[in-house]
């Protein structure tokens, strides 16, 4: 059954989102999971007014929904007149399109909406050329029965045949250019990266990496450590872009310290492509320091998406720490203790304040790179 939740906005901005329990999500906790896409959504400074959760058995391969399912979602349209539909996970190009000719409403997916949310949160040259990249490609997928910046003329009568494919290749033409001229910019920014890198690697100082899954505090646990105020926000993805510090335990230079773009499930995998060459920072890391949100009922799930990752990326060897933080909001703490016993080494913290964080700065204190896999690349 389809349940209702209603989310009255000033804006009215006829918004309807739908959450989705899918076969192949391997959620335990699907309210999690429904929670983390109403924070997707609200990160995108999206307000809405209705929210439907479905739970489907199988996948329509045309349409993603049942045709029951579509009906019910129509209705839903129909009665708060919606105009803009957001559906919590990946949609294909064609399911896309069939939902919108269906519906007669704005479709926007899972892959749309972190694309969008990541437009706006970079910050720097570099993280705004990767995320420009990623968008760009993602319209590449949409092209077929749709035009980009020549849409109006695309509908133009009797142009349906070869006037209409002119358009689609102008656009590919054009996104093709755009897509070009970004990775040169981004060649030279990497240029500038790898003689930075090269800097810090010829200190011989240990380098230090976070890493995690979206909002489990590793911006907060830099500040913290290094006396930063690099931006904190608890929102998801308040970090892309990379930033370095110097690490210091006891008056002493420990290492050289990173922070990372956070991960999360189903992430587009443009994303992961156009951040690859700030990701290769953790190429070179002889530590990473997982962070993980204790206080969230998903936190296993979120391990594996980031282990998952990584593993893609080739740094399943390399020594990691997992650093269970937010523990000052978890109320059954003993029940807790036993689901991380498997996750070694760890420690357990609360990264708000420096006598929260002091089992991770007791162990940073203990702490030796392991020579005998040493990963600096040559």
């Amino acid at each position: 059954m389809t349940k209702k939740q209603f989310f009255k906005t000033q804006q009215h901005p006829n918004t309807l989102i739908i959450g989705v329990q899918a076969p192949y999500q391997k959620t335990s906790t699907i309210n999690s999971y429904f929670e983390e896409f109403r924070n997707l959504v609200k990160t995108n400074g999206v307000p809405y007014e209705e929210m439907l959760t479905i739970r489907l058995r199988e996948i329509n391969p045309v349409y993603f929904f049942t045709k029951g399912k579509l009906e019910e979602i129509k209705k839903a349209c129909e009665q708060y007149d919606i105009s803009h539909v957001i559906i919590s996970d990946i949609l294909s190009p064609q399911q896309e399109r069939n939902i919108e000719d269906f519906l007669s409403v704005e479709v926007c997916d899972r892959t749309r909406l972190i694309l969008e949310i990541f437009e706006k949160a970079a910050r720097s040259a570099e993280g705004k050329t990767q995320v420009a990249i990623a968008m760009l490609q993602h319209r590449k997928t949409r092209l077929a029965g749709k035009g980009i910046h020549l849409e109006q003329q695309s509908g133009a009568v009797g142009t349906r045949g070869g006037f209409g494919e002119t358009l689609k290749e102008r656009d590919r033409r054009y996104l093709n250019s755009q897509i070009t001229k970004y990775k040169k910019q981004l060649t030279s920014m990497q240029k500038v990266r790898e003689t930075q890198r090269k800097e810090r690697l010829g200190s011989q100082l240990p380098q230090i990496c976070l890493v995690g899954y979206t909002n489990a505090g590793k911006s907060t646990i830099l500040n913290t450590l290094t006396h930063s105020n690099v931006l904190a926000e608890d929102k998801l993805f308040a970090t892309l872009d990379t930033t370095t510090r110097s690490l210091y335990i006891d008056s002493h230079q420990k290492g050289i310290i990173s922070d990372t773009v956070g991960f999360i499930q189903q992430l587009p995998p443009q994303l992961i492509a156009a951040f690859k060459s700030t990701l290769s920072e953790l190429q070179y890391a002889d530590l990473l320091l997982h962070v993980v949100d204790l206080s969230d009922p998903n936190f296993p799930l979120h391990i594996h998406v980031v282990n998952s990752i990584l593993v893609d990326l080739g740094l399943e060897y390399k020594q990691m720490l997992y650093i269970f933080n937010k523990k000052d909001k978890v109320e059954n703490i003993e029940q807790v203790q036993q689901q991380i016993q498997p996750y070694q080494p760890h420690v357990a913290i609360s990264a708000q304040s420096k006598n929260g964080i002091e089992p991770l700065i007791n162990y940073l204190r203990v702490w030796q790179p392991d020579t005998s896999q040493h990963s600096h690349d040559e």
